[in-house]
Parts: structure tokens; C-alpha cells; sequence
């Protein structure tokens, strides 16, 4: 039985253009944090997974979808005395109309969680950014 091979196959707009939504939800954010050496003594460090990419003009929110480096609440890492310690957070995509973005660190009960304002958008979307 011989099959027939068809050179390039047509897909519908529609089915098209739904496909290019997809892709657009599967973009990752890499946000590259540097928590600064204490001169003194080590630090403890930790992550919580109600951190976000926030971007408050669009009313959008993209959660936080790994880490590297760094432990998630209730865990700490410890950072040894007089050393920049260097972590890894991936986030969900942000709309492509995000031109700037807060990294907020949301803690329900009430501590000071790591936020860095005003992140502006760059075509890769990996970034650096020191926390303080």
C-alpha cells in the first residue's frame, strides 16, 4: 500500500492563531537575585511560593514556578559571612504589553518579604536584580 505525503499541509487561521495564544502562556520569566554579603556574619535566606511578577498597570500577576539555589518556606538556606549569594527564580510568562514590573515576595503573616520595584522590561525576559 502506498501512502501519500502531503509537502505542506494547510491549518486553519483560527487553529493557528489559538496555538500562538499557547505559546505566549508558556514563556518563562528568569529573574537572577543577588542577596548582599553581610560583612560580618552569614545570613539565613528562603524563598516563598507566594512570590510574583507583579505588574499592577495591567492588573497582572505571574507566579513563581521554580527555584534554584535557594529553599522554600519553612526551610533556610545559609549564606556564609562575606559572600554575595547568587539564587534563581522562574516565573510564568507576563503579557507582552508589560513594560516595567515589581518582583513581590507576598508573606501573610505580616514580615518584610524581598521586593524590587520598577524592573524594566527587556526583550530576553532574564534579568538581575540585587535584593535588599
Amino acid at each position: 500500500m502506498k501512502s501519500e505525503t502531503i509537502e505542506k499541509p494547510l491549518i486553519a487561521e483560527e487553529i493557528l492563531a489559538s496555538l500562538q495564544v499557547k505559546i505566549q502562556e508558556e514563556k518563562q520569566v528568569i529573574v537572577h537575585c543577588c542577596f548582599p554579603a553581610s560583612p560580618l556574619m552569614g545570613n539565613l535566606v528562603r524563598v516563598w511560593k507566594s512570590t510574583f511578577l507583579v505588574d499592577d498597570r495591567l492588573g497582572h500577576k505571574s507566579p513563581l514556578i521554580h527555584a534554584e539555589n535557594i529553599t522554600f518556606f519553612p526551610y533556610w538556606t545559609q549564606i556564609p559571612p562575606g559572600k554575595d549569594y547568587w539564587f534563581t527564580l522562574v516565573f510564568s510568562g507576563l503579557p507582552k504589553e508589560c513594560r516595567t514590573f515589581d518582583l513581590r515576595e507576598m508573606i501573610s503573616s505580616g514580615e518584610n518579604g524581598f521586593l524590587v520595584e520598577n524592573i524594566r522590561r527587556n526583550s530576553t525576559d532574564i534579568y538581575r536584580v540585587r535584593i535588599h
